[in-house]
């Protein structure tokens, strides 16, 4: 794994510190890479911990592991100190750990529901309120939730998923009027559906009729989202904040 630092023009993220959950794979892989490329120092939290070890020691010496299960509050109170000891602050958090437990209403345990819930919401609060205790005292911050056009729109045999990723939205326009006045902007993305393991249960019938239904004829891919989070963790979007942003080709459902 190769990183090519941008020497030849202004690097978006330079000396910033990012906390980016879910980051050992997929998405969050691609993000602490376009990352560090920016100039960031990048502290991958994930609750795998031999693939997060193995992309923080292949990213460098501006990567930094810690295993982290973003449900339990100890364990991000834990994330959180840890990067400021090894990095001395936090600028941006990148709320991108999440799971599925798919299952029609009818057919879904609670205990399926409770798991979804307790990652991919509960998760984004704690990291949250911990991060964003360090972002206020510095009068600067950077939070991106990750919410999804599930969220927005619903999907058959996903009411924990839809749930959760409508929440993160509500959570997300209730802070940006919360903590702006701390100089901190919240904003999250709705991705599409992207090449990821996420979807690699689903049939392969369905995943051409949503590309046929994209305007841009393909599903996204982990560099996609990276690049939004990218803009909105970066000074580019300084004035923008409470926004849901959607990355997704043009899909309407």
């Amino acid at each position: 794994m190769n990183i090519k630092i941008n020497k030849y023009s202004e690097m978006k993220l330079e000396n910033r510190t990012a906390i980016i959950t879910g980051g050992a794979s997929g998405i969050g892989l691609e993000t602490s890479k376009l990352f560090i490329n920016e100039g960031a120092n990048v502290v991958i939290a994930d609750i795998t911990e031999a693939a997060g070890k193995s992309a923080a020691r292949k990213l460098g010496n501006k990567c930094h592991f810690v295993k982290t299960d973003v449900s339990d509050k100890s364990s991000a109170y834990f994330c959180v100190i840890e990067t400021i000891k090894k990095f001395g602050r936090i600028e941006i958090l990148i709320n991108n750990a999440g799971i599925t437990s798919d299952a029609s209403l009818l057919k879904m345990s609670s205990e399926q529901f409770e798991k979804v819930i307790d990652i991919n919401l509960k998760g984004v609060f704690l990291m949250t309120k911990y991060a964003a205790n360090h972002m206020a005292e510095n009068n600067y911050g950077r939070i991106i939730n990750t919410s999804s056009i599930v969220g927005l729109y619903g999907n058959f045999g996903q009411t924990n998923y839809a749930a959760s990723k409508s929440g993160v939205i509500g959570m997300t326009k209730t802070w940006a009027r919360e903590l702006g006045r701390k100089g901190i902007t919240v904003n999250a993305v709705a991705p599409g559906f992207i090449a990821t393991d996420m979807i690699g249960t689903v049939p392969e019938k369905i995943l051409n009729t949503i590309k046929e239904r994209t305007p841009l004829g393909r599903l996204g891919t982990p560099s996609d989202i990276a690049k939004a989070y990218l803009f909105l963790a970066s000074d580019d979007a300084e004035f923008i904040t409470g926004i849901t942003l959607s990355v997704d080709g043009g899909l309407v459902w």
